[in-house]
Formats: C-alpha cells, sequence, structure tokens
C-alpha cells in the first residue's frame, strides 16, 4: 500500500489493548505521539541516501492507529522537514499535527560560513548520507565539538523574517507548536553552543512577536545538558516565572535531573518521556518524580526505542509476566468451568438412565430394551490432553516482551511488518506500560493524564 493511497477517513480505529498493559479489560488506551520524526526519509524506506525498501509511510501510521495512538504531532527540526511535516498533515488530516522551528542541532544556517541556504533541500553532501536524516537523540563522543561559530546577524534576521511567513501562512489546524528549538550540549559537533543560543533566543523572540500579533503558540523545547543557559534564555524573554508565555511548552525527550525536572514544572513547563528518559535507574527515578499533571509522552522515533538494555524494559518484562499469568489463571478458570459443565452433564445422564432403568424395573420389562451389545450405555469419553514433550520441545520459546506485530531487517522488508532499529509510533504503548509501572499506576491512568496534558496545550482533540 503506498502512503499517498491512506488518509485518515480509511485508518482503521484500534481494536485491541496492548499487550501486558495492567489496566481495566473494558478501558481502550488512547495516546498521542508528541514527537515523531515522521518526514525523516527512512519512514519512506529510504536509508542514509539508499532505498531500501518501498515507502510504508502508510502502514506506519496504520499501526500507530491500530494501538489507539490516532493523534501525531511531527516534529519540524528546519526548514525542510518543517515544510515536509505540513505535507503529512495535508495527506491525514485530523491524525498528523505538526510543529516548525530550527533545532539547535541545524542551527549551524544562522553561521556565515554555512554553505547551504536555509531553504535548500538538507541533500546529502556526507558521503554516508547521514545528514539526510534527523539527529540521533544520543551524544556522539567520537566527533569533535563545533568551533564557536560567527553568527552573521543579517543571515539571522532573513532566516527568522522566513520563519515566521512559514508560522503565518500554515494551515491553523497543521501546525500546533513552534519548535523544535531549544540547547543540546551533548551534540557540540553539529553546532557551537554560542551560535545555539543565538538561534534560541531569536526563535523565543519571535514566538513572543507572534504572540503580540495575535497568533500565540505553545512551544516544543529541547534541552540537553544545557539546564542553566536553557532556563535562562527562556527567563529573559518571559519573565523570572514564564509569566508572559503566550501557550504553555514541553520540554520533550527529557533527561534530566531530578532537580532541574521540579524546577521546569514548577516554571509551569510540561515534560516529554520517551525511550531516552528510560535508560538508567536515575532516569526512571526522575520519571517516578514527573506530576502526572506536567506529563507527556512521545517515541521520538525513528530513534530513542526502549532497548533491553534499558533499565525500562525491566517493566515491560514485568507487565508481560503480568500478562501472561492472567492469561494463563483465565484458562485455568475456563477449563475448570468446562470440566464442570461436562461433569454435570454426564451426572444428568446416569441419573437419567437410573429413572428409566428403576422404572423399566416397576413394570415388569427390565432388560427387555437392552443396548445393541447387550450391555448399558457407557458414559461419553473425555479427550485425551496430547501430553507429548516432543511437541512442547519443539515449540518456539515466547520473547519476555512480545513483538504487537511482526519485526523484521530492513532487508527482509515486507508489508505489513516493523522494520528491526526503527522505532515507530505503535510502540508509544510501552512507554505508557513503562511510565506506569514505575508509577505504580495503572495505564489509564498515565494515558488520561497524557492526553488531557497534550490536548490542553496543543489543541489536537
Amino acid at each position: 500500500m503506498s502512503s499517498a493511497a491512506i488518509s485518515a477517513s480509511s485508518l482503521a480505529l484500534p481494536t485491541a489493548s496492548s499487550d501486558g498493559v495492567p489496566s481495566g479489560s473494558d478501558y481502550s488506551p488512547r495516546y498521542i505521539d508528541i514527537g515523531i520524526n515522521l518526514a525523516d526519509p527512512i519512514f519512506r524506506g529510504r536509508y542514509h541516501g539508499k532505498q531500501r525498501h518501498p515507502d510504508d509511510l502508510a502502514g506506519v501510521v496504520q499501526r500507530s492507529c491500530d494501538v489507539g495512538c490516532s493523534k501525531l504531532i511531527v516534529t519540524g527540526s528546519s526548514f525542510k522537514s518543517s515544510r515536509d511535516a505540513l505535507k503529512l498533515a495535508q495527506q491525514f488530516p485530523n491524525t498528523v499535527y505538526t510543529t516548525a522551528g530550527i533545532h539547535p542541532c541545524s542551527s549551524a544556517i544562522f553561521e556565515r560560513n554555512h554553505k547551504r541556504h536555509h531553504e535548500a533541500d538538507e541533500v546529502d553532501d556526507a558521503e554516508d548520507g547521514t545528514e539526510e536524516h534527523t539527529p540521533a537523540c544520543g551524544p556522539d563522543p567520537t566527533k569533535p565539538h563545533a568551533e564557536d561559530g560567527d553568527v552573521d546577524l543579517a543571515k539571522s534576521a532573513q532566516i527568522i523574517a522566513d520563519l515566521r511567513t512559514l508560522v503565518e501562512t500554515a494551515p491553523s489546524t497543521a501546525l500546533v507548536a513552534l519548535g523544535e528549538m531549544g540547547l543540546d550540549y551533548d551534540r557540540l559537533h553539529y553546532c557551537s553552543a554560542s551560535t545555539q543560543r543565538h538561534a534560541f533566543a531569536a526563535q523565543l523572540k519571535l514566538v513572543a512577536s507572534l504572540a503580540e500579533s495575535g497568533k500565540p503558540l505553545p512551544l516544543f523545547l529541547h534541552s540537553r545538558a544545557c539546564h542553566a543557559d536553557f532556563v535562562r534564555l527562556l527567563k529573559d524573554q518571559f519573565g523570572p516565572k514564564l509569566e508572559t508565555l503566550p501557550r504553555g511548552a514541553v520540554v520533550h525527550s527529557f533527561t534530566g535531573s531530578i532537580a532541574e525536572a521540579e524546577e521546569l514544572m514548577d516554571l509551569g513547563l510540561y515534560l516529554g518521556v520517551n525511550g531516552c528518559s528510560l535508560k538508567t535507574v536515575e532516569n526512571c527515578e526522575v520519571v517516578k518524580a514527573i506530576r502526572l499533571d506536567r506529563l507527556m509522552i512521545e517515541t521520538d522515533g525513528p530513534w530513542c526505542e526502549v532497548r533491553p538494555t534499558h533499565e525500562g524494559w525491566s517493566y515491560l518484562v514485568k507487565a508481560a509476566e503480568s500478562a501472561r499469568t492472567k492469561a494463563k489463571e483465565a484458562e485455568e478458570v475456563r477449563k475448570a468451568a468446562e470440566k464442570a459443565a461436562e461433569d454435570a452433564a454426564r451426572e444428568a445422564a446416569a441419573k437419567e438412565a437410573a429413572e428409566q432403568a428403576a422404572k423399566a424395573a416397576a413394570d415388569g420389562t427390565a432388560g427387555s430394551e437392552p443396548t445393541s451389545n447387550g450391555r448399558p450405555p457407557r458414559p461419553p469419553r473425555q479427550k485425551k490432553q496430547n501430553n507429548n514433550a516432543n511437541n512442547n520441545n519443539n515449540k518456539k520459546k515466547e520473547p519476555a516482551v512480545p513483538d504487537r506485530f511482526k519485526v523484521v531487517k530492513k532487508e527482509k522488508w515486507e508489508e505489513g511488518a516493523m522494520v528491526k532499529g526503527r522505532n515507530e509510533p505503535c510502540t508509544i504503548e510501552r512507554i505508557a506500560t513503562i511510565v506506569a509501572g514505575i508509577k505504580g499506576l495503572t495505564v489509564e491512568e498515565v494515558c488520561e493524564a497524557a492526553w488531557a496534558n497534550t490536548v490542553k496545550v496543543f489543541g489536537t482533540e
């Protein structure tokens, strides 16, 4: 199925709750993925400049809807990705929404010596095709830090003017936030810290200007290993308590400390949780400290998947074990009820036979109507259970955490399957399950809180 052949009106609604979800059986989870890089060419089957398999974007969106994730906020991190995201919003109305902004790792466009125009396609200048993709979520210690760049103020003014035009001309039903913007000191090889600070401050000033002109928008923010500068720039623009911030904001993919999380929440900001927020024991302690009224959830695909080496994975294992135990108990109850029904039927048949025999004896006709072999009828036989050990040994071992959909390598792509290593929005159910486990809540409580917070800020209902 091509991505052009599917629209929001043709998307199937979810039919089942997620595997291992410890919530009431009558609840169907609903999710909004606040951060998904759906405009990345990897969702079109293109990896590092080469087409590895057919465009399967439609399948990605359908799988998302299948698990109850019916709203996707596609991240705009550059001019190209922001425009591509808006095209996706046209293709999937009421399902795909977008942001528009300049990611800190894309902020080198503000520098005098940057070689491409900021509106140009991000063509592949590198031999490995990496520039075509959104930046991966982790730091790369093997790459050198960028030197402090020479910001071109005239170029900067033009970039902000063009970004303003993009925002003002975008459909209000599609564009729901400004960003991704912020600071990232983990990945200074993409752009120097000084240039990042300039780009962030310039975009925050644009936010205030748009609000003054009647177009207030919430913010989709990025903060990585830069907390003091990040908060300072926000306060410089919006006041010590962010009292002039027009519509609220979320700091997505949060990986900071408990103290940093508390400061951001006290400033009225929301925190987005994805796989990068769940890697370590310390990360999970931070997630435990995030208040429900400040929580949003996301996948940040194609990156930030939850892996077996992550601390968060242990909560998926526990949830899967709990689901298996409940399924086993339910099966035992079903078998017991079935056996009880069979026993009752046999007892009724025996009782009826005894009554008929007694009546026949009383009438003097006992034994006049024997069975065909001259013997009394036998009760129905019970089906023998197959306890063949060889059959059990031949069964494939069930994974500790089952996959909702089939997963294949990109070289063995098939329609309807997920691609190994390419995180998709349908995995948001795992994020909710882990957060629920960390907090000791039901998935329903996590889902409903995150949904309400997201709708409140971005108006995506």
